[in-house]
């Protein structure tokens, strides 16, 4: 019985983030998900990150999700950016966003001109990798402190990703990390995965993961642009 609920709630977010992604492709709007465990750097990315898209031309929003709190809204209101908070809290204290919440949270976004919306999921690395929100690309962030062996402890969260970001690798050394194992770990687990290395606070491979978010954009809208064309040809008598 319960294997048949956890089966009915995974297919009903399915289909709930494909009406998500419609949605997005309608508004020439396209989605990130940030994913990680709690004190990744997220919100210091995101800080450093908003302002190089929007220098580019890009309205940016963000989908805030936390169990309690509006702390990391906070930190990203300065920006002038639309930001939409979702507290967990309130209906179980769930440890991911489901596509459900955002739908709901991009119809708050709905009068605004925005181009990417970001998602800054609640801080954990298991249940968000397991509920799909809708979003066109996933991206993991670990920092250098959580250890190399964390990709294999979690591998759903990297294998459902496309881009890992191996944050504040300005502490590397401090930490005595291997960053040849960890990449090597990460691969293990997906071979197609994408890897940068960053540091919210030094500003690198921020300017990389602006492009590469401006790369992904362009390139769906432009798939999306040709099927449209495709489907107003076919229908022509």
């Amino acid at each position: 019985m319960e294997i048949k609920i956890v089966r009915k709630v995974l297919e009903e977010n399915e289909s709930l983030a494909a009406k998500v992604r419609a949605g997005l492709r309608e508004r020439r709007q396209s989605m990130v998900n940030f994913m990680s465990s709690p004190g990744s750097g997220k919100t210091k990315i995101l800080e450093r990150l908003i302002p190089l898209l929007t220098s580019g031309g890009l309205k940016v929003g963000v989908i805030e999700g936390d169990i309690t709190t509006s702390l990391d809204a906070q930190r990203l209101q300065p920006l002038g950016i639309p930001i939409s908070q979702i507290n967990t809290e309130l209906f179980g204290g769930d440890c991911h966003l489901g596509a459900h919440v955002i739908l709901a949270a991009l119809e708050q976004f709905a009068k605004e001109p925005i181009d990417v919306v970001t998602i800054e999921n609640v801080g954990n690395l298991v249940c968000p990798a397991e509920f799909d929100t809708g979003a066109d690309l996933n991206i993991v962030v670990l920092s250098v402190t959580e250890g190399e062996d964390k990709p294999l402890k979690y591998p759903l969260m990297f294998r459902n990703s496309h881009l890992a970001l191996i944050n504040k690798i300005d502490l590397a050394e401090a930490a005595e990390a291997d960053i040849c194992k960890l990449k090597e770990n990460m691969l293990k687990i997906n071979s197609s995965l994408a890897v940068l290395e960053t540091s919210g606070k030094t500003g690198r491979g921020i300017g990389e993961l602006a492009q590469y978010i401006v790369r992904t954009h362009r390139q769906l809208l432009n798939e999306y642009t040709i099927k449209i064309a495709n489907n107003e040809k076919t229908a022509r008598p």
